[in-house]
């Protein structure tokens, strides 16, 4: 196999694999079923990734790299808490219709099983609560908000927000409840403006270089 050949059959395995953990399900996803859906033979599973879960993973890895890119730039105008919520709303029903949170919830739902999954998923976390944690601080940092709910601490628990959010959706049938709770963020973020203006800086103080 030529090294061309061979990545592309890399990425043939990884689209794959993505599209039949969103389809089938983690129960329903086997080397045999992505390697019908990639077109190849079972075999090459193993030779480029070890095997099922580290294929699965390397999906994983390329949606969040792809949505890591793309969001970046979508938070990159929100000026204030409201923009911020919008953005954060949006990238969510962005999420639901990619696909991306059928995906990650299957990932997160096998690992409660397989703690060798669980260590590989909690690690990718890592990058999303650093991002998260950033656009908070650039937004809310230094006001009394940030005093009374320090970015880093928003940022853990807007992942897990996000992880819930994303286990409920498969139980809400209509969104109608998931939706709500992106509408109550949608009224609240009106009433903390008054927090998040920052507070000015003390005679003596210097801004961070």
């Amino acid at each position: 196999m030529t090294k061309q050949a061979g990545t592309e059959t890399r990425e043939r395995l990884i689209e794959a694999a993505a599209e039949t953990l969103r389809t089938e399900g983690y129960a329903g996803t086997s080397a045999r079923t992505i390697a019908r859906a990639a077109g190849v033979n079972s075999a090459l599973v193993f030779y480029h990734f070890g095997g099922v879960d580290p294929l699965l993973l390397a999906a994983l890895d390329r949606s969040s790299e792809q949505r890591m890119a793309t969001y970046r730039q979508a938070v990159a105008g929100a000026r204030t808490l409201e923009e911020l919520v919008a953005v954060a709303t949006e990238i969510y029903r962005a999420d639901l219709e990619g696909g991306h949170i059928t995906l990650f919830s299957e990932l997160v739902g096998a690992g409660i099983a397989r703690p060798e999954l669980r260590a590989e998923i909690v690690k990718r976390s890592e990058p999303w609560i650093d991002f998260v944690e950033q656009t908070l601080d650039r937004v809310i940092g230094g006001s009394p908000l940030a005093k009374l709910l320090p970015p880093r601490d928003l940022a853990y628990a807007a992942i897990t927000y996000y992880l819930g959010v994303n286990l409920f959706t498969h139980l809400d049938a209509d969104r109608s409840r998931t939706e709500a709770l992106f509408t109550l963020a949608e009224r609240l973020a009106p009433r903390a403006k008054l927090l998040t203006m920052r507070l000015p800086r003390r005679r003596g103080e210097t801004t961070a270089t």
